[in-house]
């Protein structure tokens, strides 16, 4: 596979995730390696072989939008998966260093001291980093303290496991998620990172990631289930908002239906914390992060009732 090859990548990933009888082909011979063969792909989608080996060993790399089109239909990919390979085709323009730390706005901050006593909310950015949070948010769910890698701590945080009735699909979407929010920038020195320190670290992630599954975590969110260590079960609404302007800043709210025992739960919860506090952020010097290293938060027993 040619190097910076995102397309052979990607095409190659979803290409094995395929059984021949997932698209009406008879599987008739042993195979040596799983899914579909390249003729097969090339055949439903309408194009030569050649050409199709061309495109998945990086010597093509600029496929018409007709035989992405084609290829996404063969592949049966859904609209997420469809515009990501389109994305591949037209990558960003190569960058060279890292990008400046982000901030959350005075106004963001204010939105989030605004609901510190009803709505758990924070702030995340391109890669899943958490910007900011109010003290409910963390106080619920010591994943979302300012500081964390949502990724890394879904995937290396004891305390995920402990916390998330789902966590198998937690860790498949946050995968997916991050796959969505990088997009073509595989090249972001950031996201190199990160995905090396999870695949050396973490199977589950290297499996998912493999996969090249790709889901944006956007608007509304599959409901929530939660383990409280003193509130019990808890279940959950999950909102993502982009914020404008920002680069890709992401605005998330928790929330239960109302008038369920999940309400009353965080009711409670908010009614056991101190008067309104400014919204935890990496840039507030009261506030502690949990640090990659060990995935333990400091202060944890004062900052977060029971967690």
């Amino acid at each position: 596979m040619a190097e910076g090859n995102v397309i052979g990548e990607y095409l190659r990933a979803r290409r094995e995730l395929l059984r021949p009888e997932d698209v009406g082909l008879p599987d008739v011979d042993r195979r040596r390696v799983p899914g579909l063969r390249r003729s097969e792909l090339a055949m439903l989608a309408g194009i030569s072989t050649e050409y199709y080996i061309r495109l998945e060993q990086g010597r093509d790399r600029h496929p018409s939008t007709l035989v992405l089109d084609a290829l996404a239909r063969a592949l049966h990919l859904d609209e997420h998966a469809a515009a990501h390979l389109h994305q591949l085709a037209a990558p960003a323009p190569r960058r060279t260093g890292r990008r400046r730390a982000e901030k959350v706005s005075e106004q963001i901050d204010a939105l989030l001291r605004s609901l510190d006593r009803t709505t758990p909310a924070y702030v995340s950015d391109r890669l899943m980093n958490v910007l900011a949070a109010n003290e409910l948010a963390t106080a619920l769910l010591p994943v979302l303290t300012p500081g964390n890698n949502f990724v890394r701590a879904i995937f290396l945080d004891p305390v995920a496991g402990e916390l998330y009735d789902d966590l198998d699909a937690r860790q498949a979407a946050a995968a997916a998620g991050l796959r969505a929010l990088a997009g073509p920038d595989v090249e972001d020195p950031d996201l190199t990172e990160l995905v090396g320190e999870l695949s050396v670290k973490s199977p589950d992630f290297r499996r998912l990631w493999s996969r090249h599954d790709v889901k944006p975590m956007h608007g509304a969110l599959p409901w929530m289930g939660i383990r409280h260590p003193q509130l019990g079960p808890i279940e959950l609404y999950h909102q993502k908002l982009e914020i404008p302007d920002t680069g890709g800043q992401i605005l998330g709210l928790l929330y239960a239906e109302p008038g369920s025992k999940s309400e009353q739960a965080v009711a409670m919860l908010a009614a056991t914390m101190g008067e309104p506090n400014a919204a935890r952020s990496q840039d507030h010097p009261a506030r502690r992060a949990q640090t990659p290293a060990t995935g333990q938060v400091a202060g944890a027993a004062t900052e977060k009732p029971g967690l």
